[in-house]
């Protein structure tokens, strides 16, 4: 059974010194941001209600 190898994307050898800058907050603000604009949002909530409405009317007792 040969070992199997992971390659990453990205060369860390080659980054050498260079620091990685993550902004996590910034990166789920444009998320967050994307999901408004696009109307992803209008469609989350009237699929929860819509779902809500089906469990309450489709339950027993």
């Amino acid at each position: 059974m040969q070992p199997s190898h992971w390659h990453l994307p990205i060369d860390l050898a080659a980054l050498g010194d260079k620091k990685i800058e993550v902004d996590l907050a910034g990166d789920v603000q444009k998320a967050f941001n994307n999901f408004v604009k696009t109307g992803q949002v209008w469609a989350f909530l009237i699929g929860i209600i819509f779902g809500y409405f089906v469990k309450t009317f489709t339950s027993f007792g």
